[in-house]
């Protein structure tokens, strides 16, 4: 079984990365295995571990297609919809409701609102 090197907390070589910081300059792992971890001590639990990439074998990130580009405008707009009255809501719906505000909480007629 290989190790991997342990680096402290922002102690890092430079030359690696995660996969975060790879996207934020346009790159992805493309297919490497992780080349080190970086630990983070914490008092009383274990370590915080990220994983690290070597920068010099990451791939540029592939582009978007105008397919793909469709399809998440459709997954985006599935998520507005409202189950219950099937109209746009103008947000995303909120997991925890499943449906929009005004059908999660309707607003009781004015003749229950004076009794």
């Amino acid at each position: 079984m290989s190790s991997l090197p342990v680096f402290r907390w922002r102690l890092a070589p430079d030359g690696y990365a995660t996969r975060r910081q790879l996207r934020a300059r346009g790159l992805r792992p493309g297919g490497q295995d992780v080349a080190a971890e970086l630990q983070r001590p914490r008092r009383r639990r274990g370590p915080l571990v990220a994983y690290l990439y070597r920068v010099d074998l990451a791939k540029p990130v592939r582009p978007m297609t105008p397919a793909k580009w469709a399809a998440l405008a459709r997954a985006n707009a599935a998520r507005r919809i409202c189950s219950a009255c099937r109209r746009d809501a103008g947000y995303v719906i909120p997991a925890s409701l499943g449906m929009c505000t005004a059908c999660a909480f309707p607003e009781p007629s004015p003749a229950l609102r004076s009794a």
